[in-house]
């Protein structure tokens, strides 16, 4: 619960905390009672809400500065991926100093970082239970995965009331991420037996409760389980890695701004396709027959409105090639069970078309 905060972050040593978070996590009165439950645990608070949906350099340059001018020793990130990761990607430059590009990668960090505890309000990245800070460069609009176990927060708080205000369709997007976490990590090529357990709990919680929270948000048990089933997948990241589908993803949101869930979300049935044409379910984990699985997820798209066409999105085919290409280089492409190549890709992003 929310209400630990204080405790939490005391008993951690805080003394003066940097609150990480955006605009509209301000607007719904989050981030004020944050700050109260620190300020009455006697913890000094600087806030920095300068923090925007897929993080760039930019962002995080403008949160170090918040953080190096206040002389802060802790940090809570609350809000959505965006806001935990841009606090993830502050404490690499307040600790470590350079460019997050030097970042970019695992294990580049030489010096401790900063205590800091995450606070999710939507059922999606999972970031809380990583050790990832996923930070956009705006130059190439490559986006960079700065990974090290020093970024692990000490502690993350799920509290299922922050979640009841989001709004229906980002409900949607970040929960069908989550979605597309929990069934990426278990066919990852890096995979474990630590990551499959936690797919496979992940998965059941979140295919159970993914419709119900978002037709009622007042489904508490839903809200909870979706929480819980994010952070679940997180994990599973953290200890695996993602696919094709994450891959695919991000061109499509640097060159038309789709959300990133919704991007992941529309794939993803392509790719589960693709990766069992093989011969091999490597989704056996979650179920025994990939197409139903990919049936499946269609299904939980097609019931909360999520777009199932790229086509639909605005997107044209002749940026297919160029989005191919990209694709194939990012990070994640390179754990997906099936080898993929820029021509594969094309395939997907044509599947997806509609």
């Amino acid at each position: 619960m929310l209400a630990r905060l204080g405790e939490e972050a005391s008993s951690a040593g805080a003394t003066h905390v940097l609150l990480a978070t955006d605009p509209g996590i301000m607007k719904a009165g989050h981030a004020e009672r944050a700050e109260g439950i620190l300020r009455d645990a006697g913890i000094h608070v600087t806030v920095f809400s300068g923090v925007e949906e897929n993080p760039t350099t930019e962002h995080v340059a403008r949160g170090l500065a918040v953080a190096e001018a206040s002389k802060v020793d802790f940090i809570v990130g609350i809000g959505g991926g965006s806001a935990m990761d841009c606090a993830k990607g502050v404490n690499f430059l307040l600790t470590n100093g350079g460019r997050m590009q030097d970042y970019w990668g695992v294990g580049k960090a030489t010096k401790r970082m900063l205590p800091m505890i995450a606070i999710p309000t939507t059922a999606g990245t999972g970031s809380e239970a990583q050790s990832f800070a996923l930070i956009t460069d705006p130059a190439t609009h490559q986006k960079m995965a700065c990974g090290d176990k020093k970024a692990l927060c000490v502690c993350a708080i799920l509290d299922s009331d922050l979640t009841r205000t989001v709004p229906r369709m980002v409900a949607a997007a970040t929960g069908i991420d989550a979605v597309t976490h929990s069934i990426e990590t278990s066919a990852s090529l890096k995979r474990n037996d630590a990551s499959r357990m936690l797919s496979r709990e992940a998965w059941r919680r979140l295919s159970d409760s993914f419709e119900k929270s978002i037709a009622d948000p007042n489904d508490d048990d839903a809200r909870s389980e979706m929480l819980l089933g994010a952070h679940f997948a997180g994990a599973a990241i953290e200890n695996s890695m993602l696919g094709a589908a994450h891959a695919c993803a991000n061109p499509l949101t640097a060159k038309y701004g789709i959300v990133h869930g919704v991007a992941v979300g529309l794939l993803l049935p392509h790719v589960i396709r693709f990766n069992a044409a093989a011969g091999e379910n490597p989704y056996s984990d979650l179920d025994a027959d990939a197409e139903r699985l990919a049936r499946r997820v269609e299904g939980m798209l097609a019931s909360v409105g999520l777009p199932t066409s790229l086509r639909a999105l605005g997107v044209s085919e002749t940026s297919l090639p160029e989005m191919a290409e990209v694709a194939a280089t990012q990070w994640t492409a390179r754990f997906n069970p099936r080898e993929v190549d820029a021509s594969t890709m094309h395939d997907l992003y044509r599947a997806a078309m509609g």
